[in-house]
């Protein structure tokens, strides 16, 4: 097919596997197997459309910049790097889970600054100014649940979803700083450019993820 071709960038993992029916339902189907090739760029059964995989952190950036028109990415990523260069028109209400604050279970406030672990530091330095506390960041990549045990930090702000690792290692939930899953994001210039490509991928989506939720209500 001639004419422009849209671009959607996915993010690897559990969430592409949730991602991937969604759009076979909208009619956007690779046309091999994602999940077994080496391969980064895949064309679909519909002729105008390519998917881009890539780890999940990059997603946001390839929209942002114009690399790809459109992307699959988490609430999280988008709360922590911001929206710039793109706009967030859908939630696909899918890889759902918290960001929270994790303390240990007999944890007893001090009224010095609070060390806070984690790789989400623009979304903790949000939160807790916003409830006025003063805290020392500590920047980690993983084994964040293990940094107050250890004595590296007083609390921790991390993805929560079932539970069961900030349990198995001695902390308990404590604030939601927000819901999240992943999100439809469209950059702003190719918006404007391939409107029409866009706006079709995002009717059959926004259909789809009705039916999808639908389908959870009833379960």
């Amino acid at each position: 097919m001639n004419g422009p071709k849209l671009i959607i960038a996915l993010t690897k993992g559990r969430i592409l596997q949730e991602t991937l029916p969604l759009l076979t339902m909208a009619g956007i189907e690779p046309l091999e197997d994602i999940t077994n090739s080496r391969k980064l760029l895949f064309d679909t059964r519909e002729p105008a459309v390519r998917l881009l995989i890539m780890r999940g952190s990059d997603v946001p950036t390839y929209v942002r910049f114009g690399s790809a028109d459109m992307g699959i990415a988490g609430k999280d990523l988008i709360l922590e790097g911001g929206s710039e260069g793109f706009y967030e028109p859908l939630d696909l209400n899918i890889a759902r889970c918290k960001m929270m604050t994790a303390v240990p279970k007999l944890y007893r406030p001090s009224s010095g600054r609070l060390r806070v672990a984690t790789k989400f530091t623009n979304i903790a330095k949000k939160f807790f100014a916003e409830r006025g506390q003063q805290i020392e960041l500590i920047k980690l990549s993983g084994a964040l649940e293990l940094a107050p045990s250890l004595g590296l930090a007083d609390a921790i702000v991390d993805i929560v979803d079932t539970g069961k690792t900030i349990k198995a290692n001695g902390l308990v939930p404590q604030y939601t700083i927000a819901d999240i899953s992943s999100r439809v994001i469209v950059n702003k210039a190719a918006m404007k450019i391939k409107t029409a490509l866009i706006q079709k991928v995002l009717v059959k989506l926004r259909e789809v993820v009705e039916i999808h939720s639908a389908d959870k209500a009833e379960h």
